[in-house]
């Protein structure tokens, strides 16, 4: 008999934790994820990706028929907001993912260990008071909301995303701290549903770290929807009184303050890596300066048998990595070759337009070497004309003596499905010719890529 109880434990059942586990058992490895939520799936599907998802389209649709969007199609409506049914579309969306895991795990022979996890020893964990010992360990804890130092949320007025998402009714004025993928999201929502919205950013624009472009492009967009827009500006305090919100700002700069009252106020300036009450040190662990867990890559920790993986290691914070991630693991534990190239991780903000990007922004490309750019506007694609989605473009970098694809950013109403073909073309190592060569069906919004990587070499057909 074994003195093992597991060949693979996984700490954690969100994106990463759910897919390392199954694919584990896949390979023939007696698994078992520990998982202290009543529900699989992580903040994910709980309360981040998926909720949010099914919010944001349910508000799309009823903004199309309040503002009057449908009617210039012909199509006449009384519109009424039953928030009650929306939430609950969002309740159902939740229930059916997360139960559908449980069943994968139940497919696939997965143990559910239900509880907290603490390290024990180098291969041994204590959950729920009881200790399991495991040949191989992969902490993939997820990340929990950033806290504003000085702001206590108490989910009603002062949310965080999970709160923003349970909302009771739409507020007056929403006032969103952070000028990332989830405020602009959630702010988004609740614009749409008939909030008036204040997004208050610290730098001088929103949504750091994408494109330089797509972000002074994606603040015109958004200020066009009527999105108040406070750039270089800090939050100094909030105060909570009643069902209300006083939040004091002043410029990052220096000067003068000012007070914006809220009906409710959203923190988003980020999220950490969940490592609190793993007892790290236990198993001889220690976290990076960002709350980190190092790992090679082959995404094993500096102890042998333990392994990382997803928003508790270093890498972008977003779901799709974690699963990625989360095969890779598997298969490196089974003695396969897991691998995953972070220098093709697209990123999506699913706001409309939708906002997306893969590899290298212009700026990063620039500091490297010389670059060339092809750039086609959402306005001249057939699709998105008719469809009367003209906001956005396409925009393809690539190395100016290979040709070579080093980015595409995209501004467009399916920019997130757009981009998995530039994520693909790149990681086959193609060249702008090569998208530019590539026959794309018409018409649709993907003709747009198209487009922009012949304007890199040469000129495009409908500008």
């Amino acid at each position: 008999m074994s003195d093992y109880d597991f060949d693979v434990i996984v700490i954690g059942a969100g994106p990463g934790g759910y897919v390392a586990a199954i694919r584990a058992a896949q390979l023939g490895l007696k698994t078992a994820c520990v998982e202290s939520r009543a529900t699989l799936g992580g903040t994910c599907l709980n309360v981040g990706c998926i909720p949010s998802k099914a919010m944001l389209h349910a508000s799309e649709l009823y903004d199309e028929a309040a503002s009057g969007k449908l009617a210039k199609l012909g199509i006449k409506a009384q519109v009424e907001l039953d928030l009650d049914t929306m939430h609950g579309q969002r309740r159902d969306a939740v229930k059916g993912l997360t139960g559908g895991i449980e069943f994968l795990f139940k497919k696939n022979k997965v143990e559910w260990l239900k509880g907290h996890a603490a390290f024990i020893g180098k291969d041994t964990i204590d959950v729920a008071g009881k200790s399991y010992r495991a040949r191989n360990i992969v902490v993939a804890t997820g990340s929990n909301v950033t806290p504003l130092p000085g702001v206590e949320i108490d989910e009603k007025v002062v949310v965080s995303s999970t709160g923003a998402l349970e909302l009771a009714k739409v507020p007056g004025h929403l006032v969103v701290i952070g000028g990332g993928v989830i405020g602009l999201e959630l702010g988004s929502v609740w614009k749409r549903l008939g909030a008036k919205v204040t997004v208050v950013e610290f730098l001088d624009q929103l949504l750091p770290g994408m494109d330089g472009e797509v972000r002074k492009e994606a603040a015109k967009i958004f200020k066009k929807q009527g999105i108040e827009l406070k750039l270089s500006t800090k939050v100094t305090g909030v105060t909570v009184k009643g069902d209300k919100a006083s939040v004091t700002v002043e410029p990052a700069a220096g000067g003068a303050a000012e007070t914006l009252e809220a009906d409710a106020v959203l923190v988003s300036i980020g999220r950490r890596p969940n490592t609190d009450g793993l007892a790290l040190e236990r198993a001889g662990l220690t976290v990076n300066k960002r709350g980190q867990i190092e790992v090679d890559h082959d995404l094993a920790t500096a102890v042998p048998g333990i392994w990382a993986i997803g928003d508790v290691v270093p890498g972008p914070m977003l779901a799709h990595k974690a699963e990625d991630e989360g095969i890779a693991v598997a298969e490196n534990i089974a003695g396969l070759t897991g691998i995953v190239n972070h220098d093709v991780i697209p990123g999506v903000v699913y706001t409309m337009p939708e906002i997306a990007g893969v590899g290298l922004t212009e700026e990063e490309a620039k500091e490297r070497g010389e670059v060339k750019v092809g750039k086609f506007p959402m306005l001249a694609n057939s699709r998105a004309k008719t469809n009367h989605e003209p906001d956005g473009f396409v925009k393809v970098i690539a190395d100016a003596k290979t040709d070579r694809v080093l980015g595409v950013h995209i501004i467009a109403s399916v920019a997130g499905t757009m981009i998995a073909q530039a994520a693909q073309a790149m990681e086959f190592g193609a060249t702008s010719e090569d998208i530019a060569y590539t026959c794309h069906a018409h018409p649709t919004h993907s003709e747009a890529i198209k487009e922009a990587a012949m304007a890199v070499t040469g000129k495009p057909i409908h500008i």
